[in-house]
């Protein structure tokens, strides 16, 4: 695994309950996981969907990054509504996230970049840039929020682009459309499609 030098010390300046040393040690390991297994490398869905679920996916706060994609419309569905749409696009993410790691390179390398906020500060944005030994560098940037003792990435920034406000403006044009239950319809047939 080759991890910048810059990011390294950075980490080691933030701390090890950082959310810059959190960003650190799981693309560290997803990194060193891909490039160990040949099932990763050669994109079995399976083995992709397994390095996600046990590498990514518990760092990440489903339901905070479902209520800000869905908006205003959470708060009109019912509990039920909200349980169902909280699932149907964590599977959503669970195969976007597996797309991602299925094109990282044996030469990819993540970079933290430089983060500034309070120290006490419980919602930050951390920054990185992931380097291919071909194309250029792609800015990749977390919204992470404190959660009990540790952090949680609730919003992911690829090439300018943040994952929920994208989202929220397809939700917001389905629930026009269709209501809850049509989007959460919409989202559990795109997801059944890809099983």
């Amino acid at each position: 695994m080759v991890l910048a030098i810059g990011g390294m010390q950075a980490a080691r300046a933030q701390g090890a309950g950082s959310p810059e040393s959190l960003i650190q040690q799981v693309t560290g390991e997803v990194l060193t996981a891909i490039k160990a297994d040949p099932s990763v490398q050669s994109g079995s869905p399976q083995r992709l969907l397994q390095l996600v679920d046990q590498k990514i996916l518990p760092y990440v706060d489903f339901e905070k990054t479902t209520r800000l994609a869905a908006g205003r419309y959470w708060r009109q569905a019912t509990p039920e509504q909200q349980k169902a749409l909280v699932k149907e696009f964590r599977t959503t993410l669970v195969r976007t996230y597996s797309g991602a790691v299925s094109s990282v390179k044996q030469q990819t390398a993540v970079e933290l970049r430089p983060s500034h906020y309070p120290a006490d500060a419980t919602d930050v944005v951390v920054k990185t840039v992931i380097k291919q030994p071909v194309g250029d560098p792609i800015p990749v940037d977390y919204r992470m929020e404190k959660a009990g003792q540790g952090w949680k990435i609730y919003d992911v920034n690829v090439l300018g682009v943040w994952l929920i406000e994208n989202y929220r403006n397809q939700f917001s044009q389905q629930i026009g459309q269709n209501g809850v239950d049509g989007l959460i319809k919409s989202l559990a047939e795109r997801n059944a499609a890809f099983r």
